[in-house]
């Protein structure tokens, strides 16, 4: 079994300093509680202060080091949300995951940028895979309205995930969407989803909590509040197998007729 934690935390607009500070705060604590893996949520050292988010990338760097001092020091895995970094062509929304021996084992940029935060007007779209491993169970991490794309998450489970996180600033007025599709993704994958959502406000939004944990039937083993907490959950290695082994999509999959399916016009 692997003891999960989530930290649904508020976050204050813009101040990466303010928020690491609580935030280390909050990763002892789970420690303490004898969580393995530790889940951040999106942006959470910045927010969407999208408009000035160059002013904050060159904060990020000493930030992620310190979670590596954290996870190196206490042999826990962080999947600690995302953060903004500057890259070559722009900055990206990049889920950064840190192994128990403090080393970073995935940098995931997210691939889908939302429109109607503005997202696209400051960030650049990832191109890569969100595949890595946790003691050598295949996994896969999104960021946020990742989760609409079905077929983006089942390309990583087809290709061996058993795990799917999801780290979020996901808006109150949607949470029954948010829920919705990550019961989905989890039964339509046969995959745990482990999904990490802040709270509080920002400028423009309100962000509704409601950090889960689903296994591969699609039952919510815990469930976030809306206030700022800490959920903790177990995952089965064996349970995906088990799973897969009664009802074998994977098996009957037709993948020859979807990728060559064209619409007659």
């Amino acid at each position: 079994m692997i003891k999960i934690a989530c930290i649904q935390s508020d976050v204050v607009l813009g101040d990466s300093i303010t928020n690491s500070m609580k935030m280390k705060g909050k990763i002892i604590e789970a420690i303490n509680q004898h969580a393995t893996v530790i889940v951040l949520p999106e942006l959470w050292t910045t927010g969407y202060c999208l408009e000035e988010i160059t002013k904050h990338t060159g904060q990020q760097e000493s930030i992620i080091s310190e979670l590596q001092t954290i996870a190196r020091s206490h042999q826990v895995t962080i999947i600690s949300g995302s953060f903004p970094i500057e890259r070559e062509h722009g900055v990206t929304n990049t889920l950064i995951v840190i192994n128990n021996e403090g080393d970073v084992v995935k940098e995931y940029d997210k691939v889908h940028l939302f429109q109607l935060m503005n997202e696209h007007h400051y960030l650049q779209s990832g191109t890569d895979n969100g595949l890595f491993t946790i003691d050598g169970l295949e996994v896969a991490g999104f960021v946020c309205y990742d989760l609409r794309f079905p077929e983006w998450i089942q390309t990583h489970a087809v290709n061996g995930a058993k795990v799917l996180f999801f780290v979020a600033e996901w808006p109150i007025q949607r949470m029954e969407h948010w829920e919705t599709l990550l019961k989905a993704r989890a039964i339509e994958n046969q995959c745990y989803v482990v999904a990490c959502n802040r709270v509080g406000k920002d400028l423009a939004n309100t962000f509704g909590g409601g950090s889960v944990l689903i296994d591969p039937w699609g039952e919510v083993l815990v469930k976030g509040s809306t206030e700022e907490e800490i959920i903790y959950g177990e995952i089965d290695r064996g349970k995906v197998e088990e799973i897969r082994n009664t009802i074998p999509i994977f098996e009957d999959r037709k993948d020859g007729i979807y990728k060559s399916f064209k619409k007659n016009v």
